[in-house]
């Protein structure tokens, strides 16, 4: 919560200069940061840091996505300038979904926090634990 606050004071400060408010639900800012930290959109953008994928190969990288949410989630990213998208004129179609320098950028963010929450799993861990029994002290 203490970083959410910091950012939106940052960026609410400087709505007097012209930029967006986070707060707000339209922010071009905030949707942005919804479409990359979505359920898909992190899976998509870690998967394609290690090389373009096909659709079906993309699927099955990040499994339990259907293939309309995986499509909705890959024109969301390619429309935010952070996915490309290669159709091949060939029989059969073949089309490669590969990350933008801007893409690979976001990607890179996406995939620190992944990794953070790795590394800090266990002390997610208590800290659900702690909680569950300080609920369950309440109630009880």
């Amino acid at each position: 919560m203490a970083v959410s606050t910091g950012v939106t004071s940052r960026v609410t400060s400087s709505v007097a200069v012209g930029k967006y408010d986070i707060g707000e639900q339209m922010c071009p800012h905030r949707l942005v940061l919804e479409h990359v930290t979505s359920r898909w959109g992190v899976l998509v953008l870690i998967v394609l840091l290690d090389r373009p994928h096909r659709f079906s190969e993309l699927r099955r990288a990040i499994g339990r996505v259907s293939e309309k949410m995986l499509t909705q989630t890959l024109q969301t990213l390619e429309r935010d300038g952070l996915v490309h998208r290669d159709a091949k004129p060939v029989i059969p179609p073949r089309v490669d979904y590969s990350l933008t320098d801007l893409g690979r950028e976001a990607a890179e963010q996406v995939r620190g926090l992944a990794l953070w929450t790795e590394e800090r799993m266990a002390d997610v861990q208590r800290a659900r634990e702690a909680y569950d029994a300080r609920k369950e002290a309440e109630q009880g």
